[in-house]
This record gives structure tokens, C-alpha cells and sequence, in this order.
């Protein structure tokens, strides 16, 4: 029997939410009486979570395993899971279980009406921190008003997605993805599913404040060269800026008998407009690096193990 739905779980080091994920996600789609497949992709994990995504194919033929070489990261995850997914419909979810897999049957039903991207949309977020549930908002408002893109606010990369929006997705190829940026840009008919976003099952976040700012760089510079803009508009203003600093300091020089003030402020409009040409200089790197990295043609993954995919659902 052809395969329904797939279930993309990207997972690392989650040893004590995979058997709690794969019980709700399996409850879940047995409601839909149809064929599923869940598809965990291990990210390199360094604990059990191999281990037991991998039992989990002895005895569930729905269950699949892709395991990578070694860490690669989250959004390239989700891409490997989808590129190896066969179902009609595909839905991204983490394992944490902070995303209620019961909101699914939910995405489903709005899929089945005609939509080819369904999202899920926060409007509460349990167990955050308030410095997280801020800069969060603040990034989204910002990504979104640097892009020409319309990228939901609020949302992240659970959604359910048709099968043609995502051999759209599988054909992108570039090295630095930002899988919810994506989906906007491919367009097709999309809607929202509005849910409340529980606390973690267990286990730790796996976006610290370190990860969670790439990110953030990641989806500005996919998504917007407006930065570079700003480098120039900056550059333009500290140019003039300097110009009159000049002109005052060359009055001064020539038709007063006032000497120029002393090293101390001329060391601090230095130190400031050499501040701010590095930082210009930096949002370049950004660009120039992720120029590098699609030059170099490399694949997004290794997949060193894969178990599981030989079953279909009878």
C-alpha cells in the first residue's frame, strides 16, 4: 500500500522522549486509519537515541532510521527526512514533544480541504523564558520585515506539507537552510493551525543562546541582502560624518590660535569608525562565507546508516 503520510522526527541525544514521541506520534496517526510512515533522523547523537529509534524498527514496520555520520544540524535533518520521504503528505516535528502531535490531525484535515502548507502557529509558549520568548519575537518581526518573503511570525518548522511542495523543496540546493524560510518562498497555498506550545517532555533544549543566534544569522542572510545595504548606508555617513570632522579640524588648524584637541578624542573617532567598518566588514564575510560554502559542492549529509525502509505498511 502506497504511503499517506510521513513523519520527519529530527532527533539528537533525545534518549528520554523517543519511546513518550513515538507513543503519541503512532496514537496519533492511527486515528487517520491510513498508511504512515515515521521517519526519525538521527543527527548524530551521542546517547541511546540510535539505540532505540533502531528497536523501534524491529518491532513497528512504520518505523525508519536515518542515522548521519555525525552531527550536521537540525535544519539538514529535516531536509534528509524529507529527501527520503515517500508520502503523499510530510510532516516536520520535533521529539521534544513541545509541538502536540495531536495538532496533526488537525493539519490534515486542513490539507484534505485544499491547502498545500499547513503550519502551526504559537499563541503561548509553557516553559520558556521570558529573555527567549522575547528575542524570539523580536526576530521573527525582524526577519519579516527584511525579507520580501512573507514569512509567518511565530511559527517554526512544524508544519504538514503536500507531496509536490516538497519534491520543490528536495530540488533547492543550497548549503545553508532555513527550512520555514523556505517553505514561504516556494509558495503554493498555505494556512495556519493555531496551537499552545507545551513545555519540553524532557531532556535539554538543543538551541542554547550560541545556536539559536546562527540561526538567526542564518535566516537573515538566506533570506535578506538588505544588511548590505546597510553597510553601504553606513559607510556613505561615517564618510561625511568624517568629511565635516575634518574641515573642523583643518579651521581649527589654520585660522585660530586654539590647538587641536589632544590625541584622546581623535583615538575615539578613530576607535568608533574603525568599530563600525569592522562590523560592516563582518556582515560581508557573512555573505562572502556562505558564497564559499555553496561553491564547494559538497553533499548536505552523510548518511551513515539507514534501517527500516524496506517495510511498507500492509
Amino acid at each position: 500500500m502506497s504511503i499517506r503520510y510521513s513523519v520527519v522526527v529530527p532527533v539528537y541525544n533525545e534518549e528520554l522522549v523517543i519511546e513518550e514521541s513515538y507513543r503519541r506520534l503512532k496514537a496519533v496517526m492511527e486515528q487517520t486509519g491510513e498508511a504512515y510512515e515515521l521517519i526519525f533522523v538521527n543527527d548524530g547523537s551521542r546517547d541511546k537515541t540510535e539505540a532505540m529509534v533502531s528497536a523501534l524498527c524491529d518491532r513497528d514496520a512504520c518505523v525508519r532510521l536515518l542515522s548521519f555520520s555525525r552531527n550536521f544540524g537540525h535544519q539538514i535533518a529535516i531536509t534528509a527526512g524529507m529527501e527520503a520521504s515517500s508520502g503523499q503528505a510530510v510532516v516536520v516535528i520535533d521529539a521534544d514533544l513541545q509541538d502536540p502531535p495531536e495538532v496533526i490531525l488537525e493539519m490534515i484535515e486542513k490539507w484534505k480541504e485544499g491547502c498545500d502548507v499547513v503550519y502551526g502557529r504559537r499563541i503561548s509558549r509553557k516553559g520558556e523564558t521570558a529573555f527567549k520568548k522575547l528575542t524570539a519575537k523580536i526576530f521573527y518581526r525582524l526577519l519579516k520585515s527584511l525579507t520580501n518573503v512573507e514569512i509567518p511570525v511565530d511559527t517554526g518548522d512544524f508544519r504538514l506539507i503536500d507531496r509536490k511542495v516538497c519534491e520543490v523543496m528536495n530540488s533547492l540546493t543550497e548549503k545553508n537552510r532555513y527550512v520555514r524560510g523556505l517553505v514561504s518562498w516556494v509558495g503554493f497555498r498555505q494556512t495556519e493551525v493555531l496551537y499552545h506550545r507545551e513545555e519540553r517532555f524532557a531532556g535539554e533544549t538543543k538551541y542554547p543562546l550560541k545556536k539559536m543566534l546562527k540561526f538567526a544569522v542564518d535566516g537573515i542572510t538566506t533570506f535578506s541582502y538588505k544588511p548590505l545595504k546597510l553597510a553601504t548606508y553606513v559607510g556613505f555617513l561615517v564618510s561625511f560624518l568624517s568629511f565635516f570632522y575634518l574641515l573642523a579640524v583643518l579651521y581649527l588648524k589654520l585660522f585660530t590660535d586654539r590647538a587641536v584637541s589632544g590625541w584622546a578624542s581623535t583615538l575615539s573617532v578613530s576607535l568608533i569608525f574603525n568599530g563600525v567598518v569592522l562590523i560592516m566588514l563582518g556582515i560581508i564575510g557573512e555573505y562572502i562565507g556562505r558564497i564559499y560554502d555553496e561553491t564547494k559542492n559538497r553533499p548536505l549529509y552523510v548518511i551513515r546508516e539507514k534501517k527500516g525502509f524496506n517495510h511498507e505498511k500492509s
